[in-house]
């Protein structure tokens, strides 16, 4: 069973204060065992967050094993044995932890004018645009990612228009673009209220509405008529690069990705695209009362991708009533909601700084008693984005994204040390501080 979370702090706490008592991190040696030409890599911790979406959560005094930039085991001190000729990293009291997800950025491109600038709002609908057509890979702002835990981003473009184009899921570390993508298209950016009203003529909610299920429906009949062909049941349909993306999003091969907010709102996100339309989707943002939609949310399996707003005040449709703080996080988890993850919007919170969304949900009441706060940060945002097979925990087979840290990755006071993409260390505390 995994440890209470505020155990895992306290902990934490300890381990960073004697990291700075011995130069800025615990000590770390390495050798190779039987002294050969390193065939992998051994990272030995004092703990190892693991967090598989149904398993195990924490492993004790851990080895972890990854070769060829996968994963290979995870296991005890004493029981998973190190084969010959891997190089053996000795991180004394640091913890391993997966690399972080985001599920909304917009520091693909960063611009030194307008860093969040991809809002190319043409129609109201723009299913076509894609992100990925302006991800400039290893920018500046992703570098600051990827030191900061967060090594996989959802980028995507921003929401003057109900559809804004295609999202593309990239790792954060350095390389060109080719060897960050994870998957193209990441997801369909749907934003269905709060700024798309201001898009040419000052469209209403009502019209928005049905021009938004209008681009779907046309879309999902596009994606048919593809199925249909390639089951020799129809003539082989016209490319029609504005409706390409739904064929993903009908094969279950990417999600949309939901601006909402405000109860109105979030309900009809989940009973138009989930219920009706019967597409994978996720809440993005889901702030003010649109936690009023968790339990049906849980119900029709609705993921709830929550910030950078992460605390309201108490809220009624658009008036405020007796003023009480409240946890956004806490709220949805008080409907019965189970997943939940955490955005910066970056820029608007630095990417860097996803962790502290995670911290501040539970400190505005979130139960963390399950490590729902670093799993939150990891694997659920991972499986919300279809990608949980790759990364988002330690397990076996996945992609070697580990951080080396001082103790709990969302307490303020915790080090990232070291970090690994691909199985290669990218970052290390100790050579690249400023």
């Amino acid at each position: 069973m995994p440890q209470p979370s505020s155990q895992l702090r306290a902990l934490g706490a300890l381990f960073t204060v004697a990291a700075l008592a011995v130069g800025g991190r615990a000590g770390v040696s390495a050798g190779i065992v039987g002294g050969a030409e390193a065939q992998g890599t051994a990272l030995i911790a004092a703990k190892a967050l693991v967090c598989e979406y149904e398993g195990t959560q924490v492993v004790d005094n851990a080895v972890l094993l990854m070769k060829d930039g996968k994963i290979q085991a995870v296991g005890r001190q004493g029981e998973l044995q190190i084969p010959e000729g891997f190089e053996v990293i000795d991180l004394g009291a640091a913890w391993l932890a997966p690399g972080m997800v985001g599920l909304h950025c917009h520091v693909g491109t960063p611009n030194p004018f307008f860093p969040n600038d991809i809002n190319d709002t043409v129609y109201l609908t723009n299913p076509g645009l894609r992100a990925s057509a302006s991800t400039v890979a290893s920018n500046r702002l992703l570098e600051r990612s990827f030191r900061g835990g967060v090594t996989s981003v959802l980028f995507i473009p921003g929401s003057g228009s109900n559809m804004g184009g295609q999202g593309v899921l990239i790792k954060t570390g350095p390389g060109g673009y080719e060897q960050n993508e994870i998957r193209n298209p990441g997801s369909l950016k749907l934003a269905q209220a709060g700024n798309p009203e201001r898009w040419t003529i000052g469209p209403g909610r009502t019209f928005m509405n049905w021009n938004t299920r209008n681009t779907f429906r046309r879309g999902i009949a596009y994606a048919k008529r593809w199925e249909a062909w390639r089951e020799d049941k129809g003539a082989k349909p016209e490319h029609d690069p504005q409706l390409e993306v739904f064929q993903a999003l009908y094969e279950k091969r990417a999600q949309v990705s939901t601006h909402t907010q405000i109860y109105q709102v979030v309900l009809m996100t989940i009973t138009m695209v989930r219920q009706e339309l019967g597409l994978d989707v996720f809440i993005d943002h889901g702030s003010f009362d649109g936690y009023r939609a968790a339990p049906l949310a849980q119900e029709l399996g609705v993921p709830a991708i929550l910030g950078p707003r992460a605390i309201i005040r108490s809220y009624d449709g658009f008036l405020e009533t007796d003023g009480k703080i409240m946890g956004m996080a806490a709220e949805y988890q008080r409907g019965g909601h189970t997943n939940i993850g955490f955005n910066t919007d970056s820029p608007i919170i630095p990417q860097e700084e996803l962790f502290l969304q995670a911290a501040i949900g539970v400190r505005y009441g979130m139960d963390d008693s399950n490590l729902e706060q670093i799993r939150g940060l990891t694997i659920i945002p991972a499986t919300t984005a279809g990608i949980g097979d790759r990364v988002g925990s330690l397990e076996v087979g996945k992609d070697a994204d580990i951080l080396v840290v001082t103790g709990d990755p969302a307490d303020p006071r915790t080090q990232v040390q070291m970090v690994f993409v691909d199985g290669k260390r990218i970052h290390d505390g100790e050579v690249d501080r400023p």
